[in-house]
């Protein structure tokens, strides 16, 4: 299924009945791992259930690209207009600080999770990247993120000796980890705390007061629902969160003479701000392991079949590894594997809790969510048992994402946007000196409907207004022309919502400062 996995685990038995308990939690992944676990700590008294459909770190938990880093599940700057910036700041501490409750959790624990917290290094390799990296390490630091440090070339090969790099920084918040085996190591651990976990007991149905397998019904006054990247499949929640899908390869054992070139002491994670960007690790075992996006999504919110990749997907990785590291060019590939992530409609996770209903949920990590699990199953933990502290004050508390559109529209909408990145990126390389315009900056709003609220943008840039209607000369969103319709024509707009020009919005007096017409 992944690398991760030295083969299939032994599997738990299945829930042998319907029962009673105080809380059921729906998925061992980090989630439902976390939050039983922190839930038990804090009441050791609560009968707490969790049902997995098939094993304990199955989905995104025992595949990601063992990150542990204290990276946003969401847009910072979007997130600040919405909530206040320092809710934004404390949001972003608190997820720095996760990185280290998960590393002390572990220790305390006994989970031997092979965690090195050496940072994480981001690279460019041409001026395009050069300049979406300068303007990366810059928001780090506006946003309080501590010991963010530029490099020159010659001083990131001092750390790893990459092929092409023009410029990196290193962010000391991030540490690597043995994903599976942390999962692995928390469903352990929360069975010894004394929760009860069934392995091969799918949800059919979830609700107020229970949730439905096919060997039984477990009734609880507390349901919470953990399913990440498998949401889709729960009934009346298949456009909820989009199932995006990861590959990973990773090599054979490399042999020390070529570690010794590589360098890689420090065991940073490592990445690159190219739009179809590529993460990886050194890992425990001796091996590099490198991600990508190269399938991002299947028709109809589909799932992959037990992690098979395609072939293709593998060998544009391979070439992804060997142009940055051509020293391990005759190293075969041991290993190719695939996953699901969950991504809302406007890319921002969430955490929630509704006491009428005892119903509660997090997710929508948006890839971001080895570190982001913990902070969200503390926070969940805290809501549940009616606490009120600084982690449920956070800005995803609440949170609401709209769904997404039905297909083919999400379909096209992603492969469009993705075929879009891999072309600005080969524009990239062959020249251009800033970001391609086939990739360029847009309002997560704007341009087709199933991209609208996807697409990311670099954060420091703004946008002419915070209202939701399309910039430059694009249509405004359906639902909003209605209501700016004599707005737009007092400010001589043209009629029907062909332009929303910026003009029109300097004089309602809504222009700080404009991405697409500076000069107003």
């Amino acid at each position: 299924m992944s690398h991760w996995f030295d083969g299939p685990p032994v599997p738990r038995p299945p829930l042998p009945g319907s029962r009673d308990a105080d809380v059921c939690i729906v998925g061992a992944g980090y989630t439902g791992l976390w939050t039983a676990y922190y839930l038990k700590q804090a009441d050791p008294s609560l009968r707490i259930v969790v049902l997995e459909a098939r094993f304990a770190g199955f989905g995104a938990s025992g595949r990601n690209g063992g990150w542990l880093s204290g990276l946003v599940p969401g847009d910072r700057e979007r997130m600040a207009r919405q909530y206040g910036r320092e809710a934004v700041v404390a949001w972003q501490r608190a997820l720095n600080d996760a990185v280290d409750e998960v590393i002390d959790v572990a220790a305390r624990e006994n989970i031997d999770a092979g965690i090195v917290k050496g940072g994480t290094l981001e690279i460019a390799r041409n001026p395009a990247q050069a300049t979406r990296l300068a303007a990366a390490a810059d928001a780090e630091s506006r946003w309080g993120v501590d010991g963010v440090a530029t490099l020159t070339a010659g001083e990131s090969a001092q750390r790893i000796r990459l092929s092409g790099v023009l410029t990196a920084y290193h962010n000391p918040h991030c540490a690597r980890i043995q994903p599976a085996s942390l999962a692995r190591g928390l469903a352990d651990t929360v069975q010894r705390l004394g929760v009860d976990l069934y392995e091969r007991s799918p949800a059919t149905e979830i609700g107020p007061g229970g949730v439905a397998t096919p060997w039984g019904t477990v009734r609880a006054p507390i349901v919470l629902r953990a399913t990440e990247g498998f949401t889709a499949r729960l009934p009346g929640l298949r456009r909820r969160w989009l199932p995006m899908n990861s590959s990973m390869i990773a090599t054979a054992p490399i042999p020390q003479r070529i570690w010794d070139d590589i360098g890689w002491q420090g065991r940073e994670t490592l990445g690159d701000t190219a739009h179809g960007f590529f993460y990886a690790q050194r890992t425990v075992d001796g091996r590099i392991a490198i991600g990508g996006r190269s399938v991002p999504y299947r028709f109809g919110s589909r799932l992959d079949r037990d992690g098979q990749v395609p072939r293709r997907t593998i060998t544009r990785l391979r070439q992804t590894l060997h142009s940055i590291l051509p020293q391990v060019a005759d190293v075969p590939i041991a290993h190719g594997w695939c996953g699901v992530l969950a991504v809302p409609r406007d890319w921002e996770a969430t955490v929630d809790f509704q006491a009428s209903s005892g119903l509660g949920w997090a997710g929508g990590y948006v890839g971001h969510g080895v570190t982001a699990t913990n902070l969200a199953a503390r926070t969940l933990t805290d809501l549940v048992l009616g606490r009120s502290s600084a982690l449920t004050e956070l800005p995803w508390v609440g949170h609401r994402s709209r769904g997404w559109e039905p297909e083919p529209l999400r379909w096209i909408g992603v492969r469009g946007m993705y075929l879009a990145y891999q072309a600005a990126d080969w524009h990239e390389f062959r020249g251009s000196a800033g970001t391609s315009p086939i990739a360029a900056p847009r309002r997560p709003d704007r341009g087709p409907p199933a991209l609208r609220g996807w697409q990311r943008r670099p954060e420091g840039v703004e946008w002419c207004h915070d209202r939701p209607t399309c910039v430059g000369t694009h249509r405004s969103p359906p639902h909003h022309r209605r209501a700016d319709r004599q707005t737009r024509r007092g400010a001589g707009e043209r009629r029907g919502g062909r332009r929303n020009r910026c003009r029109a919005d300097t004089a309602r007096g809504q222009l700080p400062r404009c991405a697409v017409h500076p000069a107003g």
